[in-house]
């Protein structure tokens, strides 16, 4: 009964509670102004429950592993240097773009066990985060790491077209842990990982990861490109 109750009652992201509070409130002054405004007021008060749900995850921990740092789909891999404020040089490295809709969970975790080498925020556009311009233009904040097995990668939230707001609570030189949660994306977004140089990925676009539990790379594996299909 308890697994059950967990299943579906998830824990809810501290962030969320003042916009849950207020959504509510929302709901309560248009039901009041007109009964029947009631009922898409409460819809609003539980998708926004819903948005800043933060479920447990279990994270594979074999060291090598670099899992998603994110909830939603595989839009783009792609051969693109890491952002220049990272300073990891402009060789290009395998960016894997992770896109979140509004019913995606919004929480980031880790993706590697290692220490925080670069934290960088920089202001921009909110371009639909689906577009590759989004990845140069919008708002983001970039992480560098370098995991226990000693490669440098990367990991960069980025503000979507309705995401006004990048939360990352982790600071330089900070000892981290995969699957670890590090801040969130409010309201819609991406988050790009950037592989080490000859690591392949082992996730294909249009895949759903889950956060701190699809492996995205493994470091000690000599795995070329893996393929997939629909199915």
């Amino acid at each position: 009964m308890l697994a059950a109750l967990t299943s579906v009652f998830v824990p809810i992201h501290r962030a969320g509670w003042p916009f849950i509070a207020l959504f509510v409130a929302i709901a309560v002054i248009l039901g009041w102004v007109w009964p029947p405004l009631l009922v898409p007021g409460g819809l609003l008060a539980a998708w926004c429950v819903y948005f800043f749900r933060d479920p447990a995850r279990v994270t594979p921990v074999r060291e090598g592993l670099i899992v998603s740092p994110a909830d939603g789909v595989v839009q783009m891999i792609e051969q693109v240097a890491p952002p220049a404020e990272l300073d990891m040089g402009p060789e290009a490295l395998t960016r894997v773009s992770i896109f979140m809709n509004v019913f995606s969970v919004h929480v980031n975790r880790i993706p590697a066990d290692g220490a925080i080498t670069g934290l960088s925020y920089r202001p921009g556009k909110f371009f639909n985060a689906s577009l590759d311009k989004a990845s140069v233009d919008n708002e983001r904040q970039s992480v560098r790491m370098t995991t226990t097995g000693g490669q440098d990668i990367a990991f960069v939230q980025i503000a979507g077209l309705i995401a006004r707001r990048i939360l990352c609570h982790i600071s330089v030189d900070q000892r981290v842990r995969a699957g670890e949660r590090f801040g969130m994306i409010r309201f819609g977004s991406r988050v790009d990982v950037y592989l080490p140089k000859n690591v392949a990925p082992l996730v294909r676009v249009g895949q759903i990861s889950v956060a701190g539990e699809t492996v995205l790379a493994d470091c000690s594996s000599g795995e070329s490109n893996r393929k997939g299909e629909q199915r």
